[in-house]
């Protein structure tokens, strides 16, 4: 049977949740340590999501990742170190532009792609001969591996195509009694995944964007690829790196991003709230903090949320995923967000939004001027 073809049987248990930053720490971080030992899961925070972790060498551990979020099997997980001299056996070899970027952003928000060695089961690359590594720089998940004694396996902690978990809350919601353990550290820093370089082939290439923007890597590399911008078109090929195929990060009622001014936007806003309200519905937004004074103060058929200030694309990356889950929480027939520039930061965020409203966009200048 392919990896992709396999089904989950979930399995049902009472889920535990230590808060982080006490007396307790020693005792929580042994118990998780040997949950990871013995094939368990245990989910924990990093500085950009919470992860769903297992032993990243245990062909079992990465099946249960599967099963817990529900996720097809040829999507590959995410070893996770916490010293560089744990890379070495997982890899057939260190390329020259690997070493700087491990030496520039390495403890901290960036995946690299490898060539995996023999060690490395396929069933944690999603059938691939190349493996994801990535060196947190929080202190509760680097303290985990040291404490677990092996790469751990871990991709967001939340079910296949939700939006990532950034608070221990969210990951109880998803996958409270599916697995046994959640470490809370609080919310995560920075909101959104690692960016993802594969240096597996003649060129580093990026498949992922992130924190570590595009103009950052090429100034310490010179010459990379970029992967083609997200645009629908999946492929039958098995997706590289986590976040390339399949629907991630989607609210349960529909998305779509709005092109358009700010009076644009509001303007139709409007409109669609009365159409729902008649229709005895409401609708979800997300706009940005600049175009809030366009809006009524409260209006019945319309929760409007703001993902932050345009100038702080740190703020928008840090609320957007729990922005998505609020509205979540609301009894709402479909949601919009406004479309932001894709600069620096901008260009992981609209990654993040295509992929959640699948790749749903309306350009409401055209749409207005027809």
């Amino acid at each position: 049977m392919s990896f992709a073809a396999r089904s989950f049987i979930i399995r049902h248990m009472q889920t535990k949740v230590i808060k982080l930053g006490g007396a307790a720490d020693e005792e929580a971080f042994r118990e998780a340590g040997e949950l990871i030992r013995r094939g368990e899961l245990v989910a924990f925070p990093t500085e950009t999501v919470y992860g769903l972790g297992g032993n990243g060498l245990d062909p079992a551990a990465a099946a249960k990742i599967y099963e817990a979020k529900g996720r097809p099997s040829d999507n590959p997980l995410i070893l996770h170190i916490q010293n560089v001299e744990e890379l070495a056996p997982l890899v057939k070899k260190i390329p020259p532009q690997a070493e700087m970027l491990m030496s520039r952003f390495w403890p901290g928000p960036l995946t690299i792609i490898f060539e995996k060695s023999q060690i490395v089961p396929k069933e944690t690359s999603g059938g691939l001969n190349t493996v994801a590594v990535r060196m947190p720089s929080n202190r509760a998940a680097r303290r985990l591996i040291r404490e677990a004694g092996v790469p751990i396996a871990a991709p967001s902690a939340n079910l296949s195509g939700r939006p990532s978990p950034t608070s221990a809350e969210h990951v109880r919601k998803d996958l409270d009694g599916r697995i046994p353990l959640i470490l809370d550290g609080g919310e995560a820093q920075i909101g959104l995944e690692s960016t993802i370089v594969d240096v597996s082939g003649a060129l580093p290439e990026i498949l992922r964007p992130g924190f570590i923007g595009e103009k950052k890597l090429r100034e310490l590399l010179g010459i990379i690829k970029a992967d083609a911008p997200a645009s629908g078109d999946e492929k039958d090929a098995p997706p590289r790196a986590p976040g390339m195929k399949y629907r991630h990060y989607a609210p349960k009622a529909p998305l779509m991003l709005l092109k358009g001014s700010d009076k644009e936007i509001a303007a139709f806003l409007k409109q669609e709230a009365a159409l729902a309200r008649g229709q005895g519905e409401s609708i979800g937004a997300l706009v940005s903090r600049e175009a809030l004074p366009l809006y009524e103060q409260e209006d019945p058929g319309l929760f409007l949320f703001s993902l932050g200030s345009r100038e702080d694309q740190e703020e928008i990356a840090h609320r957007l995923f729990a922005l998505l889950r609020d509205l979540d929480d609301k009894n709402i027939s479909r949601i919009y967000c406004e479309s932001l520039k894709e600069e620096d930061l901008g260009q992981a965020i609209m990654n993040r939004l295509k992929k959640a409203a699948g790749f749903r966009i309306m350009d409401l200048h055209s749409t207005l001027s027809e």
